[in-house]
């Protein structure tokens, strides 16, 4: 007989993730909900990548990452935020985005300790709280802006208060923090000892020409951070699995025991090309326009269906309201869209504990031009 498992997670079933894309393969529907693009990634990074396997870089990479990686990042953020850090101390390159903030989490919590997360989440962020034995304290953002509640989330600080995770860009809205969102931020933590994660995996993704507000600009917020990259979003090699956390050493220095033996090491062949690939400047700089006009060109093909947009400021991601279509919940209709329209999204109250359910739908347009076209002729008949 099969011992019994008590799960660590009891409450988590199959995502709506994987439901989507199984029915969006069953009915060879234009896949808009995942968060991948359907574009080649640059020539010259697999050309790198391929010049590196051949010149011989297939062992171990030291346990914090490839050292002329780090110290690219580590001139790619003094260029950006005009804060120096430490490529030895500070930085940790790790198996993607998801995974540093994972090792954040296992790093920082303990049973008992609460953490705010701000809904609609990424959905790994309270898998991740409660498979460390602590709790998710949900704030909802506020609709149909989806801008931080700061008097909420005074109210929701108290002793058990451990850490408050923050996203900008924001998957799944597309909306981004502000400098009084920053202030704000400092308000809160200021005499406390509550730490900050910070996902920033859509750094380089963010349009309208409004700044990046990084952890990394703020030496007061970063003194108790752990902000977390992706390269895999960045550079359209989600299947690299790829990213890096920065964070004072004092705290590093404990992530690495947590990374060291979950993972000990990443990939690298990828490494050794990200490590030259980031000394082009323009290489990260001229992303947020190339998937800008991504977005402005889905924009303006949804403006001719019944769909109501809402803004987007960054990531691959833009939401739509279709109360205008149906009075269906958005799982339903979500699911009825990809079997009769042929298009696949993602219902938004998937990324609530709650379920609330605004009936709004995540579109991905990070997509060849003739995806983008061909989802919304079929839209176009909703």
């Amino acid at each position: 007989m099969t011992p019994v498992i008590q799960s660590k997670l009891p409450n988590v079933g199959t995502t709506i993730f994987t439901v989507m894309s199984t029915l969006a393969t069953e009915h060879k529907a234009v896949n808009l909900g995942q968060g991948f693009p359907d574009f080649p990634m640059s020539k010259e990074l697999t050309d790198l990548v391929n010049k590196a396997m051949n010149d011989g870089y297939n062992q171990y990479c030291p346990m914090p990452g490839w050292m002329p990686l780090r110290e690219s990042i580590a001139a790619k953020v003094e260029n950006l935020y005009q804060t120096k850090i430490n490529p030895d101390t500070q930085i940790t390159i790790t198996p993607g985005g998801t995974y540093a903030i994972y090792s954040a989490f296992t790093t920082l919590l303990q049973p008992g300790d609460e953490v705010i997360v701000f809904e609609p989440a990424y959905d790994s962020y309270i898998s991740n709280i409660e498979i460390n034995g602590a709790k998710a304290v949900t704030i909802n953002l506020v609709y149909p802006d989806y801008h931080i509640d700061w008097e909420a989330v005074r109210s929701a600080i108290n002793p058990k208060t451990k850490a408050i995770i923050i996203n900008s860009p924001h998957n799944p809205t597309g909306s981004v923090i502000g400098e009084k969102d920053i202030e704000e931020l400092r308000k809160v933590v200021e005499g406390t000892n509550i730490f900050i994660i910070s996902d920033e995996v859509y750094e380089h993704l963010i349009f309208d020409s409004i700044p990046h507000q990084s952890i990394l600009r703020y030496p007061d917020l970063l003194q108790r951070s752990f902000v977390c990259f992706s390269f895999g979003k960045v550079y359209n090699c989600t299947g690299w699995k790829l990213g890096y956390c920065i964070s004072p050493p004092e705290l590093m220095k404990e992530f690495r025991k947590v990374h060291q033996f979950n993972c000990f090491s990443c990939h690298t062949p990828s490494q050794v090309a990200l490590a030259e690939f980031l000394k082009d400047k323009e290489a990260y700089l001229s992303l947020s326009g190339y998937m800008q006009g991504k977005r402005d060109y889905f924009t303006s093909l949804m403006q001719q269906t019944r769909f109501d947009m809402l803004e987007s400021h960054g990531s691959y991601f833009i939401c739509a309201k279709y109360n205008r279509i149906s009075d269906e919940n958005d799982k339903d209709f979500a699911i009825r869209l990809t079997k009769e329209a042929g298009v696949a999204t993602i219902p938004v109250s998937a990324f609530y504990q709650s379920g609330k359910d605004d009936k709004v739908l995540r579109f991905c347009f990070s997509k060849k031009e003739e995806t983008l076209e061909q989802a919304v002729e079929k839209l176009l008949k909703v």
